[in-house]
């Protein structure tokens, strides 16, 4: 077998590569569609992960906060009556930092600024105190939680603060507990738990979005500027997004407010990470694929030839369309199925179709499609027959009076349909050897073999009473003007009798139009 022969594309080996292209094609886009449904399902289902998991430590963390906020109320009144007791106060500072670990340090503080008590003994009594928090708490003397700031002992705290009033309603100062944000806290242990080692972590913002809690300590008191999930939460917002970190990471964030405190919890995973797992799966899954598709394409291999056979030697036979014995070829084809007997069918209808058809092309060439009447080729073609055969005939020019008034007054298709009305009232007033011609936009010719230039100016005259005597469609009255010629009577030259039917139509539209004017050797009368 030569190498053209196996490079050659015939209808089985095409058969053979469509199937086979259609079904890798098939299984390359399921696997495609399969991939990214499964990773859009893996975001999906890590972002609400991740909302319901900020959602849930937002709550146990607001909880935390109330809880310990609640312990400093039930101290400060418990110290309203014995504020000038510095055992009691001591007792009760020592008692709030042990019974249930919640801060890293109580202290009371009074109206004076000066450390009146602390738990556990880090500072002299009597220190005045000028941090952030303390001029806040002094200031607005009402349960507080503070801001991050720098305590008296150099570490980076918030504070929750009670007033302390006096029975008579005096105030005496304040009773705070610290929570430490770069070192172990209950706050941390909290929050700190929940960190997994596939990646997902979790930090904690205040309203001024600098952050209250990070896995990495070293990043705590951070402003955090640029990220959406931060300004959403900040604005009281829950939900979840995909967004890129302030180092770049694509990752996958769920956030939920904490509470009335301005603060907001953010959950997020690498993208990647969410996602390191479908490429593995999905290979797996192309693998196991792998069997079964050889076993389908060898399936396709089989019945593509099994197919193709009679569609083969259609094919080989229509070689030969124009011989004599096509037809006996195609009938002794063997078409086992109803699509290759349907085929075999339409080829030998198309041996007769395909003459019918190659007639129509000619006579398509020949005439104008708007009108159905002979165009300028179809004239060219009558005129050169009929010169070659001396065969006289006279000639009628018109043209529709204000066509281009139609045009512009009433639109492009009310204007074909004048054109075409104008093609019927020829054919209704013409002989059936007449050959009728648009020449172009509103012009027409009638060619009238054998007739003398009376009896043509008579057939002139007949369409245009006929002309101003009907209703044109989407128009209403209309009128036309004729010019009349004979060859060889008006002029020997075949175009020059036809340059004198023009001038004689010229000669009616300048008249006054609506009328028939005849050409003669002197000039149109």
């Amino acid at each position: 077998m030569s190498t053209s022969s196996l490079l050659r594309l015939d209808l089985g080996r095409l058969i053979l590569l469509l199937a086979i292209a259609s079904a890798l094609l098939t299984l390359a886009n399921l696997f495609y569609a399969s991939y990214q449904v499964q990773r859009q399902l893996l975001i999906d289902s890590t972002l609400e992960a991740n909302r319901v998991y900020a959602a849930k430590l937002a709550d146990s963390a607001h909880h935390f906060l109330l809880a310990a906020q609640r312990q400093l109320a039930y101290s400060a009144v418990r110290l309203s009556g014995r504020f000038d007791d510095a055992d009691a106060l001591h007792d009760e500072v020592q008692r709030l930092k042990q019974q249930a670990e919640t801060f890293n340090s109580t202290f009371v503080v009074g109206a004076d600024s000066r450390l009146r008590a602390v738990y556990p003994s880090n500072l002299a009594l009597g220190t005045l105190l000028a941090t952030t928090g303390t001029r806040e708490a002094l200031r607005e003397r009402r349960p507080l939680m503070s801001l991050p700031f720098v305590s008296a002992t150099g570490r980076l705290i918030i504070m929750l603060s009670q007033p302390i009033y006096a029975p008579d309603g005096s105030y005496l100062g304040f009773l705070g507990g610290s929570l430490y944000l770069k070192e172990k806290s209950a706050l941390h242990t909290l929050l700190g738990e929940h960190y997994y080692r596939d990646g997902s972590y979790l930090y904690v913002v205040d309203r001024q979005r600098s952050l209250v809690y990070h896995r990495d300590p070293e990043r705590v008191g951070e402003v955090i500027k640029g990220n959406p999930a931060i300004d959403a939460v900040v604005r009281g917002e829950a939900g979840s997004m995909r967004l890129t970190n302030s180092w770049g990471i694509d990752m996958l964030a769920g956030y939920a407010p904490l509470g009335t405190s301005g603060w907001g919890v953010v959950a997020q995973r690498p993208t990647e990470m969410t996602l390191a797992g479908l490429d593995g799966l999905m290979l797996t899954t192309l693998r196991n694929a792998i069997p079964v598709t050889l076993i389908s394409l060898l399936g396709i291999w089989w019945l593509a030839r099994l197919i193709s056979r009679p569609l083969w030697q259609l094919a080989n036979t229509a070689r030969n369309m124009d011989s004599q014995t096509a037809s006996g070829d195609i009938r002794s084809v063997r078409a086992w199925y109803f699509e290759a007997a349907q085929l075999k069918r339409a080829m030998l209808t198309g041996l007769t179709l395909l003459q019918q058809k190659i007639g129509k092309l000619n006579l398509d060439t020949l005439t104008d499609p708007l009108t159905g009447l002979f165009n300028r080729r179809g004239l060219q073609m009558t005129l050169e027959r009929w010169q070659d055969s001396e065969r006289p005939f006279a000639v009628v020019a018109l043209d529709i009076d204000h066509f281009k008034r139609i045009n512009d007054n009433h639109g492009h298709d009310v204007g074909d349909q004048a054109i075409r009305h104008m093609a019927q009232l020829m054919r209704d007033t013409s002989r059936g050897n007449d050959v009728l011609c648009r020449n172009g936009g509103e012009e027409f010719l009638m060619l009238l073999p054998e007739a003398s230039l009376d009896a043509a100016r008579m057939v002139a005259e007949r369409l245009r009473a006929r002309m101003e005597s009907s209703l044109t469609p989407g128009v209403g009255l209309a009128t036309v003007s004729l010019g009349v010629a004979h060859w060889p009577a008006s002029d020997r030259d075949i175009d020059t009798v036809l340059k004198m039917a023009d001038q004689a139509l010229y000669a009616a539209k300048q008249q006054g139009r609506n009328r028939v004017m005849v050409a003669a050797a002197g000039g149109a009368r």
